[in-house]
């Protein structure tokens, strides 16, 4: 059995250090699943100088050329949920994050329910690495040991930037689920009974691409989650976020710029001029407290008459109310 990972003086640096935290998480993978294609020493060093990304990129390009000229085998690792790794990426690298550092508070959790699966609605912000999800799914797993599955945009799966930056199938192992509706639906009709809960951010990348000056605006809802839970009887958790605004401050996005670099979004802020020198800090975000405050468990299919027909425009009315009553206590919270 593989040992706890220990941190060392150097993780702590990498802790402190914003370019670091590439550096952890990648440290972190290769002590549990060891990755012969992953970032090598001489590379993790060379983050943490201003250009120094850029190198480390063509070194680990070269090194796998080389590799692949001698015949070596580029041994993948299998990429399924894995729960226990989860559970370890949580305890000894999410808890210092979460806890010292975005000060993550989770409030009335008098309205969770004891088991799952269930539908976690959160208002998703900040334009950069979802920490505000990461934070969610941790704080849920210790309040309730749920396994927490966040919906995550394809690129967290599909995109070259991130399959370099971070290990090949990270997101997969972790429990994301493609925000695409077949995978959706899939995760819902596989989940455990009791110990499985999905993190879904009902205004989809309307929320983050909606920039800093319209901070706390919730954007349309997307309906197709309450369209799953009606089908599959899950209910569905609302969760109002405050804090999330601020992991980001200042930005705006540049849509022309989005489409040519394959992304959903494309943000334009101060901070841009340091993750251009030092684009290993692609996971870090700027210190802020994020409050979660969770709202009562909501059934949709009890407002649906037996029999009844459930149409388009009533489930995206029934989104709009939802969407509604939460942007009601976020302006209350602020």
């Amino acid at each position: 059995m593989t040992q706890p990972y220990r941190f060392g003086w150097f993780d702590w640096f990498c802790l402190w250090y914003p370019p670091g935290w590439l550096i952890l998480f990648n440290r972190h993978w290769q002590h549990y699943k060891p990755d012969v294609n992953g970032w090598s020493w001489l590379e993790y060093l060379l983050f943490l100088l201003p250009g120094g990304f850029y190198l480390a990129l063509v070194s680990r390009w070269l090194r796998l050329q080389v590799k692949r000229l001698l015949g070596r085998s580029l041994v993948s690792t299998p990429v399924t949920p894995d729960p226990a790794y989860q559970a370890a990426f949580q305890r000894e690298i999410l808890t210092p994050i979460v806890t010292r550092y975005f000060r993550a508070t989770l409030h009335c959790v008098e309205n969770l329910p004891a088991n799952g699966p269930l539908i976690v609605a959160m208002n998703h912000a900040g334009m950069c690495f979802p920490w505000d999800f990461v934070s969610l799914g941790y704080l849920l797993s210790q309040q309730r040991d749920w396994f927490v599955q966040p919906l995550a945009h394809p690129i967290f799966f599909d995109h070259p930037w991130l399959i370099w930056w971070l290990p090949s199938g990270w997101a997969h192992v972790l429990g994301g689920v493609r925000a695409e509706r077949h995978s959706f639906a899939a995760a819902l009709q596989n989940s455990d009974t009791k110990k499985n809960s999905l993190l879904y951010a009902p205004e989809s990348w309307r929320g983050l691409s909606k920039g800093w000056w319209r901070r706390y605006q919730l954007a349309t809802f997307d309906p197709s989650f309450l369209r799953l839970s009606l089908r599959d009887r899950v209910p569905v958790l609302p969760v109002a976020c405050i804090g999330s605004e601020a992991l980001h401050p200042l930005a705006t996005n540049l849509p022309w710029l989005a489409r040519r670099t394959g992304l959903p979004l494309f943000p334009l802020s101060p901070l841009m001029l340091a993750f251009i020198l030092f684009p290993s800090m692609g996971v870090w975000a700027m210190r802020s407290r994020l409050q979660y405050y969770v709202q009562p468990l909501e059934q949709p299919w009890e407002s649906v008459k037996q029999g009844e027909k459930q149409t388009q425009t009533r489930t995206y009315r029934m989104a709009e109310a939802l969407r509604s009553r939460l942007q009601t206590v976020i302006d209350h919270l602020r």
